[in-house]
């Protein structure tokens, strides 16, 4: 993905495109739909704008908060949405569980790299269009509604990292294996299945069981690592 710094350095760039994706995650919503949406019209009919062969809907939006501080805090953007026309409002109505777990892709361009339908004649007059040329994504997800009214819906965003009740790592390193033994029951990570008929769960146990030299599951005895 060639990223356009080069077009950011010219004395008159072409204008900074903003697109967002949002997309619902199957196992909190249901489906995992993609929902597509940029603040402006394509140039030729006033439609939708197309990037990458994706067609996004024309619906005021806005963020900002993306900037990081120097006190180690990971930035917390807030997320505006025009609801004007209900169309956010009728979104959370069929989402019981709300927004909330939504992944949301930030993904900036410039405009002489847009698809060639969006302009008259489908030919882009600011340059060669190129759908992979664009600014690393920034991937967020919805961590709260903030304000939902007629006029616009708010939506506090946080990174993979900082959403409620998320700890990483994910599994805490110890010294005393977790899996079920024996082996009739035992956990699909743990990995043994000889014939050993007792497991004390200690390090010395998966010397036993796998073998002085081997390597053990999560580089050390089953379930001892982070990840």
């Amino acid at each position: 993905m060639p990223i356009p710094f080069s077009e950011a350095q010219l004395p008159s760039p072409s204008a900074l495109i903003e697109l967002f994706e949002l997309q619902l995650i199957a196992a909190i919503h249901g489906v995992d739909t993609i929902y597509r949406f940029h603040s402006g019209v394509n140039a030729k009919d006033g439609g939708e704008l197309v990037w990458s062969g994706n067609a996004y809907m024309a619906l005021p939006i806005e963020a900002d908060g993306f900037s990081y501080s120097g006190n180690g805090q990971l930035p917390r953007p807030t997320l505006r949405v025009s609801n004007v026309m209900g169309t956010i409002t009728a979104l959370l109505l069929t989402l019981p569980a709300g927004l909330e777990g939504a992944r949301v892709t930030r993904i900036r361009t410039h405009a002489r790299y847009l698809d060639a339908v969006n302009f008259p004649g489908n030919v882009n007059p600011m340059g060669t269009p190129n759908p992979t040329a664009e600014y690393p994504r920034e991937v967020y997800f919805v961590d709260r509604k903030k304000s939902e009214g007629r006029p616009v819906v708010e939506f506090e965003l946080c990174s993979a990292f900082d959403l409620a009740g998320v700890r990483a790592p994910k599994r805490q390193v110890t010294h005393y294996c977790p899996w079920v033994y024996p082996p009739t029951a035992a956990h699909p990570e743990c990995g043994y299945s000889g014939p050993l008929p007792t497991c004390s769960k200690t390090l010395a146990a998966c010397r036993e069981h796998f073998g002085g030299g081997a390597q053990l599951p999560f580089g050390g005895f089953p379930g001892a690592g982070a990840y």
